[in-house]
């Protein structure tokens, strides 16, 4: 079995985030694709948005793909998540026979050097770097060097349409009132209006300043 791990803020989820996910289960074949928002990601530098929130969104955004799936397990983990715990309690959860790959963003793999445990972070898991708009994927090589060229089958490059929609922009959108359709899916956006999320500028209830997150805004 085959496990891609999509980990990140998702504050909201986007279309970006639904697009890369589905082009890397398609190109690495991938039986699932969970996506796992976090719950205090140490790399942050804005208020993130109550995790609760995050959750139910990302939910409402996957329901429609029998593929895509969500987990609560940095959620649930009391304190600082970084990316080796995730791996390890789903590795825990899936067990020593699956392949598990994750799925980060271009700009993200290029810091991989500056997260905790990152040699047994290459060891457990595939690392999937996905394209985003004015980041090239040769720049991992040129950034990377001899990391890359030592592990070519623990970091897999992926291309995926280009989207130039970012969580931030979303964010700053719905602040000045502006529309956010087809950003996201709708019932995304009808979850935001509900509950009034981000109707005020660097809105979020989680009020904690985070540096790790492994898929980009």
């Amino acid at each position: 079995m085959r496990v891609g791990i999509m980990g990140g803020t998702f504050d909201p989820i986007h279309y970006g985030h639904l697009v890369t996910a589905e082009a890397a289960r398609v190109e690495l074949e991938l039986d699932e694709v969970v996506f796992v928002p976090t719950g205090d990601p140490p790399h942050k530098t804005y208020a993130v948005t109550e995790a609760k929130h995050r959750y139910l969104m990302t939910v409402l955004a996957t329901l429609t793909n029998p593929y895509f799936s969500v987990s609560r397990v940095d959620m649930d983990r009391e304190g600082k998540t970084y990316t080796i715990d995730t791996i390890r309690d789903l590795r825990a959860i899936y067990g020593p026979e699956v392949e598990l790959f994750f799925i980060t963003g271009a700009d993200a793999i290029l810091e991989i050097l500056t997260w905790k445990s990152p040699e047994e972070l290459l060891r457990t898991c595939v690392f999937v770097a996905a394209s985003r708009p004015g980041h090239s994927l040769d720049r991992i090589q040129e950034v990377l060097g001899g990391l890359y060229t030592n592990n070519k089958d623990r970091i897999r490059l992926l291309q995926v349409p280009a989207l130039a929609i970012s969580s931030t922009d979303v964010r700053e959108r719905v602040a000045d009132g502006r529309p956010i359709r087809y950003l996201l899916p709708e019932t995304v956006a009808y979850y935001i209006a509900k509950t009034g999320l981000y109707r005020e500028h660097n809105s979020g209830s989680g009020g904690h300043t985070t540096t790790e997150d492994p898929v980009a805004d």
